[in-house]
């Protein structure tokens, strides 16, 4: 298993130099810039170019992004054009509630997709099973910032029972009670499509499981049949589903972005929306990278998971 882990670190090098390649490729390529939006249209020439000469956006390319390479491999990820203080600053600040969020998000749609999933396996064809498949299609059609304005206006706005956004109450002490608060709206309206997904797989993992011979032996052998699903069927079921949780690690990241815009959650996903109309090319690149490699790690926890639960897998 080291040898493994030790080869997937080393094919993720080029991976994550390919995304940043590309990635500073369509940021120098996009129209505007950092001056553009910032600088005063009425500045003097000469202030001007001095400004485009000292951040370095007159040089190639090539030059630009071996410099921001350099500086990144050697842990600096430079300065905010914008807002002038070390982008590292601004990610370790925001990167606290983003995973909060995705973790919340995340056992909202495990906790709940799961056992609706088992459920509607075992009543297959009945009213049940028909209703969690409704809503399940329906979670996964439903775009998320139009789920999260719908929730707004229902809770904030009409019932006045939850915030309509932040992550806590302006000038007031921290409170627990006042961060779950602010936290539901954005946990559900981030978790509802990836819960329809997960309830989807694993309805259709138990549904092949239950008609597995092993499956109706032990029912053959007497067990209650909530102990043979539970406790045999279940463990089984649950395998593939490890791989999906690794690979909606991403879908979580594209998700946050909308949603923290739409609840004004200060994330990074904000921070990057923010960063991207203002053209600050240090932020955008540091919040790219940090989600690359964020990827990069749970595809890996995941792939370590699923030889743990399954001993028929083998990495040497």
């Amino acid at each position: 298993m080291g040898g493994y882990i030790f080869r997937r670190i080393l094919q993720a090098i080029p991976l994550l130099i390919g995304i940043s390649l590309i990635s500073f490729g369509v940021m120098y390529l996009a129209p505007g810039g950092p001056i553009e939006l910032q600088l005063d249209p009425s500045i003097a020439q000469e202030d001007r170019e001095a400004v485009i000469q000292e951040l370095g956006l007159n040089d190639p390319f090539y030059i630009q992004y071996i410099r921001w390479l350099g500086d990144f491999v050697s842990g600096d990820f430079g300065i905010s054009f914008v807002r002038d203080v070390p982008v590292s600053d601004l990610i370790l600040a925001r990167l606290p509630n983003t995973l909060l969020l995705m973790g919340a998000a995340f056992i909202f749609a495990a906790v709940l997709s799961i056992p609706i999933g088992v459920l509607a396996a075992r009543k297959k064809n009945t009213f049940v099973d028909n209703a969690a498949t409704f809503f399940a299609f329906l979670g996964l059609a439903t775009p998320n910032f139009w789920l999260g304005l719908m929730l707004i206006m229902a809770f904030a706005v009409y019932l006045d029972w939850l915030p309509a956004g932040g992550a806590q109450t302006l000038n007031a002490p921290f409170s627990i009670w006042d961060r779950i608060q602010h936290l539901i709206l954005p946990m559900i309206t981030l978790g509802t499509a990836d819960m329809a997904g997960l309830t989807r797989y694993t309805r259709a993992s138990m549904l092949e499981v239950l008609n597995q011979d092993y499956m109706r032996t032990a029912r053959a052998k007497g067990l209650k049949k909530h102990l043979v699903i539970y406790k045999h069927g279940l463990r089984n079921g649950l395998i593939p589903l490890v791989t999906i949780f690794g690979l909606t690690l991403p879908v979580f990241f594209g998700g946050a972005v909308l949603t923290e815009k739409v609840f004004g959650w200060p994330g990074i996903g904000l921070l990057f929306i923010d960063s991207v109309f203002m053209r600050d090319y240090p932020v955008i690149m540091g919040i790219t990278m940090i989600s690359a490699v964020l990827v990069v790690i749970g595809n890996l926890i995941a792939d370590i998971l699923y030889a743990l639960l399954d001993p028929r897998i083998n990495y040497k």
